[in-house]
């Protein structure tokens, strides 16, 4: 039997009603930071897998309270098999989180001095061979509530309700302690009369292990459309909700049909303080460009094949991981048990795996998303990811060889570059911006050349004024 329509309820910020309250080029930079979900309070993630039809949701609770106060409401069309309900180790969640991480790289620059000396004996030397690199109760009825199945899933006890009315249902789990916020009816009431029924699930707390953790449920299921209700999530809400999509498929990037997806900026140039500050600059950046595009964006942070990465922010997850996480394809097909030959002379790179992942980053509430998030799969395999950039200055006698001041003297034109770029990035004061980097030393009297002059207009630039 299928599961339709099926979307993880705190994974759309539904407070005590859900979870309570260059592309292929290698970057070859160090990575040292990252910013994950952890960033942003009460951040709720879904992982989606998507094969055609088939799709797996695992829906990560970041439930923080008693554990007999959590409860779990999302709309769904069939009622599905106790087969096809799972729970799922919260660590897979979190290390795919730290995998598709936005990133923080940084580079180190060389003593330009030396850099002559090797281009002068490479120009002397004969051209090098190529180097190949591989890349790797109250009685239901009377509410015209019926309940349609009960399972027993882990720590859960699931529910599946189908219902004639908003206010019955509503008014049943209301007092059944699912405590559905007031203003609930018009939502509930829109996916009732699209024949949608209610998957529950709350806390057993004689199977419950005592911990705080609570584990991910997962649901697997087959439908045509490839959605995600997020309207739930924004009844009485508190200000904006924060939803993370990891979307796994064997094609390519996921984007949305229904709103813009938009790529955050990326390979960009920052000033050398960030290091010290990467989560308040990444918030500060998600939320400057969430007001440039009004909050009715959906942005990617991450898009690439699940085989490598460049930087790592961690690990690509193994194929165990992956089929935990419901891809289902990885043993299907005559090629499973195929493993690349080694080359002579050739290290060997990671095993292919034919999973690529995309991170969607939605701040939303009811007026900039009024409508469920709708998905398509794509084609398109392009590498992204949100990575910023450290460049750390070469400290030397500038004076050492020529090419030393000429060096001293790129170098305050790539600091202005650096705090323009940041004061774009995140909206913050140009001058403050530049204050703070003079005050760690990168400034022109740092490195002893003479402040450049003042940037002229494109106009004052025309005609030569």
């Amino acid at each position: 039997m299928a599961l339709k329509h099926l979307a993880g309820a705190c994974a759309l910020g539904l407070t005590s009603f859900a979870l309570s309250a260059p592309a292929a080029s290698a970057f070859c930079g160090f990575y040292v930071a990252k910013a994950d979900t952890d960033l942003f309070n009460d951040a709720s993630k879904v992982v989606l897998v998507r094969d055609d039809e088939r799709t797996v949701i695992t829906m990560a609770s970041d439930y923080r309270g008693d554990v007999n106060e959590f409860a779990m409401v999302i709309p769904v069309v069939d009622i599905p098999l106790r087969e096809q309900i799972n729970v799922a180790n919260p660590a897979l969640v979190d290390h795919l989180d730290e995998y598709t991480a936005p990133r923080l790289v940084e580079y180190y620059d060389e003593n330009p001095c030396e850099m002559r000396y090797r281009r002068d004996m490479v120009a002397m030397s004969a051209p090098p061979e190529p180097v190949v690199v591989e890349e790797a109760m109250i009685e239901a009825e009377d509410l015209g509530v019926t309940i349609e199945a009960e399972y027993e899933v882990g720590e859960y006890d699931i529910l599946i309700l189908s219902a004639e009315e908003s206010d019955g249902l509503i008014t049943w789990l209301n007092q059944n302690e699912y405590r559905i916020p007031d203003g609930a009816e018009e939502v509930v009431g829109a996916y009732l009369k699209r024949g949608m029924k209610f998957f529950v699930a709350k806390v057993n707390l004689e199977r419950h292990d005592g911990s705080s953790m609570l584990r991910p449920i997962q649901v697997a299921y087959e439908d045509d459309n490839f959605m995600l209700p997020i309207r739930l999530g924004t009844v009485n809400a508190e200000g904006k909700q924060e939803l993370f999509v990891f979307a796994i498929t064997r094609e390519g990037r996921v984007e949305t049909t229904n709103y813009r997806t938009v790529k955050l900026p990326s390979n960009m140039d920052v000033p050398i303080f960030v290091k010290d500050e990467f989560g308040e600059f990444y918030k500060a950046m998600f939320e400057h460009q969430t007001e440039k595009e009004n909050g009715k964006a959906v942005f990617m942070e991450y898009a690439w094949d699940m085989s490598w990465c460049d930087p790592c922010a961690a690990n690509p997850l193994s194929r165990s991981e992956l089929r935990e996480l419901g891809v289902m394809w990885l043993d299907e097909g005559p090629e499973k048990d195929i493993q690349p030959m080694p080359r002579p002379g050739i290290r060997p790179g990671p095993q292919p795996v034919d999973a690529f992942v995309t991170r969607l980053h939605v701040r939303y509430d009811g007026e900039t998303f009024p409508e469920d998030l709708n998905f398509q799969v794509t084609g398109d395999r392009e590498n992204y990811q949100g990575r910023y950039v450290l460049r750390h200055p070469w400290r030397g006698d500038y004076g050492q060889c020529e090419e030393a001041g000429r060096y001293a003297e790129t170098l305050v034109s790539r600091w202005d570059t650096e705090a323009e770029s940041l004061a774009k990035l995140t909206g913050w004061e140009l001058d403050e911006i530049k204050q703070k980097m003079a005050d760690g030393g990168f400034s022109a009297s740092a490195v002893g050349v003479s402040e450049p002059k003042p940037k002229k207009n494109w106009w004052q630039r025309l005609w030569g004024n």
